[in-house]
């Protein structure tokens, strides 16, 4: 099964320029009505006063090169099918609609059906009096000893410097010679842990091995140079620079942080904030990214990209443009922090003895404790399967408390809220945050004055105006009102009662209003019981006891 969306494949490509043009916020580019098989993407602002900048290859590769296309980059892309170059014809007729008297400048990336069909049609323009020079990008450095470095995502700076010679009106023979100039001060290298999946096909099995990262994966999904046993951000990120600083030696650097497409923003972020630590961090002048500029589909990997300075590319890099696809550069510097004093939300309590709420406090952490496995059963039915783990770890933390005799036992208002305090800190998720304002709106209502049961119910009050549910929702509450509605009118068995009563109910409501219940459909709720509810039973039916 195929894992992308697309709806004809045979438009893909197509389909998926057009959502490109209609979504591009400058409204400066357009598509070539030549033939349905002949995608050129153009500036519609262009006037063939300066030197037309040309690329492609290879869709797939997005934001390359549509994305590219616009005032201070390139003058037009050929896009060709998933990872095949597009044909002779489709770069004729390219060259011929946007080149002038000033002439025009390929930039091809070093494989051979591209070098092949952008060749071919700069010879065949050449026949028609236009003036076409041709660039082949070769940044790559997974394979030192291939005499013909594949092109990658470095080939996106050389269309921002190209670019911008272009703009600022320089000669063909100018433009040409500023962007062999970048080609010659630029190394990329690039890994990944899963390679691409094209759209119609079976999805990849897996070539690369749980726990792997193949280094240099070609950007078409072909295998990498090497097999590096780590998926350690940090390991990665030194494997990456040291071979890039050993062939980019001194000088600084603009680095471009390339997503290939599949790695989630947070990892980008993680391996930039790794990149910014490493070797090569005293080099950096600029970086480019974290974002996807020449990815691969859905590959989940990344590649870095160095650019040796000078002060023409400094400047070049910094010109702004009108594309969809091109990051402004950010001045490296360290981490900025602002020192700032912690508040210290803590409860001041002293601790103290009193053998009756111990007795409570045992019997109402241990139940927790030995439900664990019972909760996470129902849970598993109904939810994510960690209630009763959730649970036994607050308890747990409680009794520890209680056994190193550090609990306020004689002072029922400041143990309410120390509970609430610790509930916050170690049950984790949404569990801890409700039962911890449970607890401590009860205990300040308790230190107010107000009698317990009332202090309680003030406590399920504000818990239920945070979390969002109520009786009838299928939760703790269908036990814990019920309960305490009892409670306060003395009668501690009632209570238990009630709250036995009320946690049964919860096994025939159709519909959870609230909680991870809320997303199960009503088949799988049928005939199982709430386990906070539970929960909630078995501690009132102890205290009983």
């Amino acid at each position: 099964m195929s894992r992308f969306f697309f709806n004809d494949r045979k438009q893909l490509v197509n389909d998926a320029i057009e959502g490109i043009l209609i979504s591009a916020p400058h409204g400066n580019l357009v598509k070539l009505d030549i033939d349905p098989a002949i995608r050129v993407v153009a500036r519609s602002d262009w006037d063939k006063s300066r030197v037309a900048v040309i690329s492609g290859g290879g869709s797939g590769h997005e934001p390359a090169h549509a994305g590219f296309v616009g005032k201070g980059m390139l003058t037009a892309a050929v896009c060709g099918d998933l990872f095949a170059s597009p044909s002779v014809d489709a770069v004729l007729n390219a060259i011929v609609a946007v080149t002038g008297d000033r002439g025009c400048l390929l930039i091809v990336k070093n494989y051979t059906g591209d070098r092949l069909n952008f060749g071919l049609a700069a010879e065949k323009a050449k026949r028609y009096g236009l003036k076409v020079e041709m660039i082949i990008v070769a940044d790559d450095i997974a394979l030192p000893d291939n005499k013909q470095p594949r092109g990658i995502a470095g080939t996106a700076l050389v269309h921002k410097i190209a670019g911008y010679a272009a703009e600022k009106g320089k000669s063909l023979s100018d433009v040409r010679d500023i962007a062999q100039q970048a080609c010659d001060n630029l190394w990329s290298l690039g890994v990944a842990m899963q390679t691409c999946n094209l759209p119609g096909s079976d999805d990849e099995e897996g070539r690369i091995k749980q726990g792997h990262v193949e280094l240099g994966l070609g950007i078409h999904g072909e295998p990498g140079a090497s097999v590096v046993d780590t998926q350690n951000s940090k390991a990665i990120i030194d494997t990456l620079v040291g071979p890039l600083k050993e062939k980019a030696g001194d000088g600084r650097f603009a680095v471009l942080i390339n997503n290939l497409g599949g790695v989630s923003a947070l990892e980008m972020a993680l391996l930039t904030k790794e990149l910014a630590h490493s070797a090569l961090k005293d080099q950096i002048a600029y970086l480019i990214g974290p974002a996807p500029l020449v990815s691969s589909l859905d590959m989940k990997g990344f590649s870095l990209s160095l650019l040796r300075l000078d002060e023409t590319f400094e400047q070049a890099l910094n010109e702004p443009v009108e594309t969809i696809g091109w990051q402004t550069p950010v001045a490296f510097a360290p981490l900025r922090t602002l020192a700032h004093t912690a508040i210290q939300d803590r409860v001041d309590s002293t601790p103290s003895e009193n053998a009756q709420v111990a007795a409570l406090v045992a019997g109402a952490t241990q139940t927790l404790v030995d439900l664990e496995n019972r909760l996470n059963a129902l849970d598993a039915k109904v939810g994510d399967g960690d209630t009763g783990s959730t649970f036994a770890q607050g308890a747990r933390d409680i009794a520890q408390l209680l056994q190193e005799k550090q609990l306020p036992l004689n002072d029922v208002p400041k143990l309410l809220l120390l509970i609430g305090e610790r509930l916050a800190t170690v049950m984790g998720g949404s569990s801890g945050v409700l039962m911890s304002i449970f607890f401590t709106a009860a205990g300040q209502q308790l230190q107010d004055g107000k009698p317990l049961a009332e202090a309680l119910l003030s406590g399920l009050a504000q818990m239920k105006q945070y979390g969002g549910a109520d009786l009838g929702d299928r939760t703790l509450i269908d036990a814990l009102q019920p309960a305490l509605e009892a409670l306060q009118k003395g009668d501690i068995q009632a209570a238990a009662q009630a709250a036995k009563q009320g946690a049964e109910a919860t096994a025939s409501m159709q519909k959870a209003g609230a909680g991870r219940s809320s997303y199960v459909n009503k088949e799988n709720l049928d005939g199982v019981t709430d386990p906070g509810a539970v929960a909630v039973a078995e501690v009132f039916a102890v205290m009983a006891q």
